[in-house]
């Protein structure tokens, strides 16, 4: 139900209203927090509903208060007092006219020409009858705290509950009690305040519920500020934080003010283990990896420090025995993955003594495919992974972001690898941040990259063998006296449960998880990542000169370029492929390196188009230039053949003449502004020098040609 003079407030925009006046089906409110409100006419079966849906709350009157007379001064009196007879002798009896917005306008225009007073006057006064309770205290001049009769929200029941500390007058604090409207209002703010990202505490949440249903607004200076009631009329903070308690859910809070990967990460319930989703060894690996806490140093130098390394862990689920394990520096990416894999299936006794470490086979029995994989979404989804699900018949299970929970048993491996570390090694992130004035300890890095996996396998080796806390054991392991370590219950598990583990031949296995692509074929041979290489099989079968197959399926190690190979045979064997000449001076060279030195080459070439253009430009400009004055000279020459014909006739002919130009223009003359150093001829007779310069020769032969063709051209006697 819906009365005159209730209060409602607007969840989205906390507007709030009163209701001045009910005419089915219509009802009439005004904006009690504007300077100035003419009412407004809103369907009630609309505001019901919006009361329904909590998008409309009942609060209490901001000016239902009770005022004594003693209080008042003379001035607000007499305001009061005229105001009021104002408002019943002209508003009063034109109510009806007044709520409407169609003749409104008119109306206020006969009450001001009747009373004499202005339109901004009477609009003033109308507003504040409307806003305050429609009583003649609403009619005190400035004063924000005025009330009346009506439908108040101030309790008249005596207070439940434990009574409130002692105030200053050392007077019990009676306060409010809390009703179903109170009830309400905690459950919108907890909603809107408290279940968000901006994680606000319970005592500001209560704070903004005191703000939003407990205070007087007025502006000062232009700005909106709130004046809290005093305490016997708002509810106190433990009245809000004992139904705050009552109306919790743990669930819904977390999901809201955190996120529902966080809820689901460290928060929900644990009702289950992963041991319960497995029937035996090989069942199911779990493989994650995780960067060390410790800082490690070059094997060439040991005073250079190389940063952090990065374990990738494949555990076996059944068992909590580690089947693969790659310490290095690559990752996490699918390359580090892929090492662990092949750790995987590899023979762990050879892999011990690469650092140093005699094993028996059975200290760590493990070299066999799983049926399935939990992994994360980042490395486990490509190609490869496809290649694992169709040639080994591996089933991948992709765990969704941020939940590494569901890889808990590897997941909690690595804590305890990492706190070993800390206490052991030096080098070791002994905290997240230092503080000022700590040691560096990056500074204390001691062990390479070979001697710290040395160190992870020796931890390896301690927790195969290390009982397991907490393992949910079978009665029948308990019957058979087994002590549940690693390599127990993978021994067990395949003597009683499964045990139909797979072995594979290892390069098969890295011929399925290396990367893929695609390769060209030519006449200069195979061509990938533009780089050439060249195969037996290729040349045998003449694969360069067919061309039938423009492009094949190749696999590749992107730390080893110089090879590459073409699987076949549905992935159990390969050709192998090597670099062919032209491509030789990568051969030492990651992929990484041959793609940034193709990228910047082509980098430079862009930067350099701009000027090649301009080159262009300007050479074919100058090209036009040569030819124009060329067909210019040509059209201003006096000796133009009168026919087709005699412009291309004798052309041997002229082609000597200015071949005897050419090679006047050309000839050598290595000194020529040198003086002769030949000795001078006297004639004896009379003693005077004798000119030994040879007259100089003509062509004969061709200057008679020229001679014949002119006598041809204009005549013997010309």
């Amino acid at each position: 139900m819906i009365y005159i003079n209730q209060v409602f407030q607007y969840v989205t925009d906390s507007t709030r209203i009163r209701v001045i006046d009910i005419e089915e089906p219509h009802v009439y409110i005004v904006n009690i927090d504007t300077s100035s409100a003419m009412p407004r006419r809103e369907l009630y079966s609309n505001l019901i509903t919006e009361m329904n849906q909590g998008e409309l709350l009942e609060i209490n009157d901001p000016y239902a208060k009770v005022i004594s007379e003693s209080d008042l001064t003379e001035v607000q009196i007499r305001k009061r007092e005229e105001d009021w007879e104002t408002i019943q002798k002209y508003c009063v009896p034109n109510m009806q006219d007044l709520l409407y917005k169609r003749g409104r306008e008119n109306k206020i225009r006969e009450i001001v020409r009747d009373s004499n007073l202005g339109k901004t006057k009477v609009k003033k006064l109308l507003t504040r009858y409307w806003q305050r309770g429609m009583t003649k205290n609403a009619m005190l001049p400035d004063y924000s705290n005025s009330g009346g009769k009506g439908r108040t929200k101030v309790l008249t029941n005596a207070k439940v509950g434990r009574p409130r500390k002692i105030n200053i007058n050392n007077e019990y604090q009676t306060g409010i009690n809390i009703t179903d409207e109170v009830k309400v209002q905690i459950e919108h703010v907890i909603n809107k305040y408290y279940r968000k990202k901006n994680n606000y505490s319970l005592r500001d949440v209560y704070n903004f519920m005191l703000r939003d249903f407990y205070s007087d607004r007025y502006k000062e200076n232009g700005e909106l500020k709130y004046r809290i009631w005093e305490a016997t009329r708002i509810p106190s903070y433990h009245q809000f934080y004992y139904w705050f308690k009552k109306l919790e859910d743990p669930k819904k809070d977390i999901q809201f003010r955190k996120s529902t990967k966080e809820y689901e990460l460290k928060h929900r319930p644990i009702l289950s283990d992963s041991k319960s989703e497995t029937n035996g060894p090989g069942t199911r690996f779990q493989i994650d990896a995780t960067i060390a806490d410790i800082y490690l140093v070059s094997s060439l130098d040991v005073n250079k420090v190389i940063g952090r390394p990065v374990i990738y862990a494949v555990l076996d689920v059944y068992s909590r025995i580690i089947t693969g394990l790659y310490v290095g520096l690559e990752g996490p990416s699918w390359i580090g993955a892929m090492m662990a894999l092949d750790n995987m299936v590899a023979d762990k006794v050879e892999f011990c003594m690469q650092y140093g470490i005699n094993i028996t086979p059975e200290q760590w029995p493990t070299h066999h495919l799983p049926e399935i994989i939990i992994a994360d979404r980042g490395e486990f989804e490509g190609y490869s992974v496809e290649n694992l699900i169709n040639n080994l018949n591996i089933k991948i299970e992709n765990t969704t972001a941020y939940r590494g929970d569901l890889k808990g048993i590897v997941e909690r491996k690595f804590r305890t690898l990492n706190g070993k570390v800390k206490q052991k090694a030096p080098g070791a992130i002994q905290k997240e941040y230092r503080e000022r004035g700590d040691q560096d300890y990056r500074l204390n890095a001691t062990l390479n990259l070979k001697e710290f996996t040395s160190l992870v396998i020796t931890m390896v080796l301690h927790h195969n063998q290390k009982i397991i806390d907490k393992y949910p054991i079978e009665k029948e392991m308990v019957a058979d006296g087994l002590v549940p370590t690693p390599i127990n219950l993978w021994n067990w598990g395949i003597q009683n449960r499964k045990g139909r583990l797979r072995t594979v031949d290892r390069n098969i296995l890295r011929l399925n998880v290396l990367p893929r692509g695609k390769a060209t074929i030519s006449r200069a041979g195979i061509k990938f990542k533009n780089l050439l290489y060249g195969s037996r099989q290729a040349i045998e079968e003449q694969w360069y000169l067919k061309l039938k197959n423009r492009s094949l399926e190749i696999v590749y190690d992107p730390r080893h370029i110089e090879k590459v190979y073409i699987p076949h045979d549905d992935g159990i064997d390969f050709e192998t492929c090597i670099l062919l000449e032209p491509s030789q001076q990568y051969k030492g060279d990651f992929l990484e390196e041959i793609v940034f030195q193709q990228q910047l080459r082509n980098e430079l070439e862009e930067m350099d188009r701009t000027n090649q253009i301009q080159l262009t430009v300007n050479t074919n400009a100058a090209l036009e230039e040569i030819i124009k004055k060329a067909a210019k000279n040509k059209k201003q020459s006096f000796n133009q053949p009168t026919s087709k014909k005699a412009k291309i006739a004798a052309i041997r002919e002229n082609k000597d003449v200015e071949k005897q130009l050419n090679r006047e223009a050309e000839k050598f003359d290595l000194s020529p502004n040198k003086v002769s150093e030949a000795a001078d001829v006297i004639d004896f007779v009379t003693k005077e020098k004798i000119d030994e310069t040879p007259p100089k020769k003509s062509d004969s032969r061709l200057m008679e040609k020229l001679k014949k063709k002119r006598d041809e051209e204009f005549g013997k006697d010309k």
